[in-house]
């Protein structure tokens, strides 16, 4: 297989930064996407130029001419349509969070074992070349220790009838942009936290329109971070250590106003990266992942930990307690 043919399950709004994405790789094609209804999907096609159309989901799983589906349904619809497509001899990439519990990554990780097919979790940023700036800086130790993390991710949500504020459709500021920042500073810890307290003011539909937490990781080291649908859009992530600190300007939706300052002393430094379509190494990453090397970048068992975490911390915000992950 030198050349992927990719169909979306669903016509979501996240498609349109995904296809892109797809379409400007050499290794990768856009093919086919379905709806629930088979209206909707040729309108879809029309629009976006996607030559084939399915009127259901479970079509688009039985398409031969389909090797990889990408899913950007509800939060609550992950597991059940990721665990269909690889069990139909699909490869998957599926939107984060990959699931909303720990079972459902479970249920997904025996699926890829009984198929052989890859699931992969779409955290975009992962891929990024910032991203990959950042990590470096970190691993050099010209931070020093790191002592804490802070991070933020906010934007003002207006449609009244919105997904995200669907409980029963996995809801929430935590699991749609909260798990940014949770993520980043897990990753630039290199574990997952040890103790969890969170904090959240839950709107009329009883999904959290903003969360605030923090988490404590075994060396010490502390991140702080909130969230919301509420208030302007915010975006940003720092790492401060005991001899300089990075901070990472957009860091989970890069664009040409993304930015990484490391600051030691009273001297703040802009540091340059690569410049990369925001969607573009995620892409690359399931080509790689079915057509070269079945190691990948963020593995099942960081999806795991990630809903785990994000579990602690509900569980915290409910209880007033802290919690262990």
């Amino acid at each position: 297989m030198k050349r992927l043919r990719w169909g979306l399950l669903s016509t979501a709004r996240i498609n349109r930064l995904v296809i892109p994405a797809i379409r400007a790789s050499e290794r990768s094609e856009l093919t086919t996407v379905a709806s629930r209804h088979e209206a909707t999907a040729r309108v879809y096609a029309r629009e976006w130029n996607i030559p084939h159309a399915h009127g259901s989901y479970e079509a688009l799983l039985h398409d031969s001419a389909v090797d990889v589906i990408y899913i950007g349904l509800p939060n609550s619809l992950h597991v059940e349509w990721t665990v269909r497509a690889l069990e139909a001899g699909k490869h998957v990439l599926c939107e984060k969070p990959m699931g909303l519990d720990p079972e459902g990554i479970d249920r997904i990780a025996d699926a890829v074992r009984r198929t052989g097919f890859a699931a992969a979790e779409g955290f975009m940023y992962r891929h990024h070349p910032l991203t990959h700036a950042v990590e470096s800086i970190v691993a050099s130790g010209r931070l020093g220790p790191i002592r804490s993390y802070n991070g933020a991710f906010t934007f003002p949500l207006t449609r009244e009838n919105d997904v995200r504020l669907d409980p029963a459709l996995g809801g929430g500021s935590l699991w749609d942009v909260g798990c940014y920042p949770v993520t980043y500073a897990c990753l630039l810890a290199g574990a997952a936290p040890v103790e969890v307290f969170g904090w959240q003011q839950v709107g009329p539909t009883g999904i959290d329109l903003e969360f605030s937490g923090m988490m404590r990781f075994a060396d010490g080291s502390v991140a702080q971070f909130d969230s919301g649908f509420v208030g302007p859009f915010r975006a940003e992530m720092e790492g401060v250590g005991s001899d300089a600190s990075v901070r990472i300007v957009r860091p989970f939706r890069t664009d040409d106003r993304s930015a990484l300052l490391l600051t030691s002393g009273d001297t703040t430094e802009s540091l340059s990266f690569p410049a990369a379509t925001p969607f573009a190494g995620e892409i690359a990453d399931i080509e790689a992942l079915v057509i070269d090397d079945p190691r990948q970048r963020i593995p099942l068992s960081e999806s795991r930990r990630t809903v785990v975490t994000l579990g602690a911390l509900y569980r915290s915000a409910c209880s007033g307690q802290p919690q262990h992950p």
